[in-house]
């Protein structure tokens, strides 16, 4: 089972598809060291004003892990890149928010 799934791969431009596969691989080997039970990463990728010069992108990433799913919707952006950093860096935010220790919960060792 392939652990990357991305749809809607055939919005990009033909130049732009070596960059989004970089950042998908890079970012999924990021989150996987910190969720270390990754079941799959799934990728959308959503192009609007296509008939115009500038196009906006809007990227959904999904981390499924055997106990929880993380979820980023909120990166939307007219360059690629960016849109792409944007929307990984907030999923990992998630993933670290999710899984930090609770501060209230005793510890084993009290």
């Amino acid at each position: 089972m392939d652990p990357i799934h991305i749809t809607g791969i055939k919005e990009l431009n033909p130049e732009e598809l070596p960059l989004a596969n970089k950042l998908v691989n890079e970012y999924y080997e990021k989150i996987s060291r910190s969720l270390h039970n990754i079941t799959s990463l799934q990728v959308h990728f959503k192009c609007y004003n296509k008939e115009g010069e500038r196009r906006k992108f809007s990227i959904h990433a999904k981390a499924v892990a055997p106990t929880q799913i993380f979820v980023s919707t909120k990166a939307q952006d007219w360059d690629l890149a960016r849109t792409m950093h944007k929307c990984f860096r907030d999923l990992e935010r998630r993933i670290q928010h999710k899984l930090r220790p609770d501060p209230h919960k005793p510890k084993d060792y009290e």
